[in-house]
């Protein structure tokens, strides 16, 4: 079965480097595209269906926005099961704030792309990423488009989505401050681990992905 990896906004593959499937399970990956002006998340989602092939049983996962843009994916082509990973189902879980300082102070059209590249730099200095995979996001940072990163932003802000897909399987760190565990309700949780815990915590993930691919999602089919 293919399983399809989407990544985090201003990430891309190569966050899934410590990820490994179970045998018979093979790893594909959705690129991010240029976003058109004013796209919507759903219709950037539709697009990104035409690197799946959805004539045979499939699974996702996705990671931050990538979990977004699963669930989306999810609702047009129902997958064998959809994993988010430090990411949100619906929009209701996104955290309020977000919405006062996007949209109600203006500053996603006030500061460029490259400052919020900036401070994702700098808190790297302070999570818990080996030295090789703190590189690797720097890097990852570095190349990332700045336009993608606020359109990214502000799709989300305006995202609406109340519907869950079936075979939803939610992984969560205890201490994600992107997506705070408090307000959202993830059917896996991962004690002490943040929003990049598909690096930091690839055993726990690794050891839930074959348990919900072997057995769970198997039971759907």
């Amino acid at each position: 079965m293919n399983v399809y990896f989407i990544s985090g906004m201003g990430a891309d593959r190569r966050l899934f480097r410590h990820i490994r499937l179970p045998e018979g399970y093979r790893m594909q990956f959705v690129d991010w595209v240029k976003p058109e002006e004013d796209e919507t998340i759903s219709a950037y989602a539709d697009r990104l269906t035409g690197q799946i092939d959805a004539s045979q049983p499939f699974a996702l996962v996705g990671v931050s926005l990538g979990g977004i843009i699963a669930v989306e994916i999810a609702k047009r082509y129902p997958a064998a099961a959809t994993v988010i990973i430090g990411s949100i189902p619906v929009s209701t879980q996104l955290p309020g704030y977000y919405h006062t300082l996007g949209r109600k102070l203006g500053l996603l059209n006030v500061l460029p792309g490259s400052f919020f590249k900036g401070a994702a730099t700098v808190k790297r200095f302070f999570t818990r990423e080996t030295a090789t995979d703190k590189r690797l996001i720097w890097q990852m940072i570095d190349e990332s488009d700045d336009a993608f990163l606020i359109w990214a932003m502000r799709a989300v802000l305006k995202w609406e989505n109340k519907e869950l897909p079936s075979s939803l399987w939610h992984i969560h760190g205890s201490r994600d401050i992107v997506f705070p565990i408090g307000l959202t309700r993830p059917s896996h949780k991962v004690r002490r681990a943040g929003h990049l815990l598909v690096m930091t915590h690839a055993t726990e993930v690794n050891a839930i992905l074959q348990e919900v691919l072997t057995t769970r999602a198997m039971a759907t089919l």
